[in-house]
């Protein structure tokens, strides 16, 4: 184990594990914690209180982050020729059919997303076995299956996620980067929550939001206080 830094240490004796902040104090309390040498993500991690076994309790969304994630979003668009410079021309990194079709039936996936068209799913669908364990299957709900291809590329690249409640009823998702000033970072997590309590499905009862927590790559998780997603 690494030892600890000077700094490291009066960040960490900062944070009261059980204190419960609002996103500002988190926002702010992220910084002063993470010493990395490389510009961290910004996690958010939060806890439902639904059954996602249950296909009505399902939680998916989007959600266009105000400031973008701060990465790098390769995207891949598999469309027919036609579609092709509109895909490029809004920015996509790789476009094409065939030819990325049996990359990634050998295992290809160095990519982010992958957004693709209607009248081309049927060939996209065996492709379900590797692309879906990888979160890249593209998908209608999520924007990535539609024939407006340049809108679609422009709404990744300028931060648009994708995300959706595990088997455990978490959801967890990068919303930038340490870099990124506090106002940004508290500006990405209240969008983000504010499409969380939306798609609050009507047969969940009870706590919908049991816990939130903000870190970053390296940093312990601060506490968030669901009453307080707005401050």
């Amino acid at each position: 184990m690494s030892k600890l830094t000077k700094n490291r240490k009066l960040a960490l004796e900062k944070l009261d594990k059980d204190k419960q902040h609002t996103i500002g104090e988190a926002a702010s309390l992220v910084k002063e914690m993470t010493t990395t040498k490389f510009d961290a993500s910004v996690d958010i991690d939060v806890r439902l209180g639904v059954d996602p076994r249950k296909a009505n309790q399902m939680v998916r969304g989007v959600v266009t982050l105000p400031h973008g994630t701060g990465k790098e979003i390769r995207v891949l668009v598999l469309c027919t020729p036609e579609k092709e410079d509109e895909a490029k021309q809004a920015g996509a990194d790789f476009v094409g059919l065939d030819e990325y079709i049996e990359k990634i039936e050998k295992g290809w996936t160095d990519v982010d997303v992958i957004i693709t068209m209607p009248p081309v799913m049927a060939k996209i669908g065996k492709l379900g076995r590797v692309l879906g364990p990888r979160g890249l299957m593209p998908n209608p709900k999520s924007g990535t299956v539609t024939m407006e291809i340049g809108k679609a590329v422009k709404d990744v690249k300028m931060g648009k996620i994708d995300f959706k409640v595990d088997k455990y009823g978490i959801v967890h998702t990068s919303i930038g980067k340490v870099s990124f000033t506090a106002e940004k970072i508290g500006d990405n997590a209240r969008e983000f929550m504010q499409t969380i309590v939306k798609l609050k499905p009507s047969s969940a009862k009870g706590t919908y939001i049991k816990s939130i927590y903000l870190s970053s790559t390296m940093s312990p998780g601060i506490k968030i206080d669901p009453k307080a997603i707005e401050d």
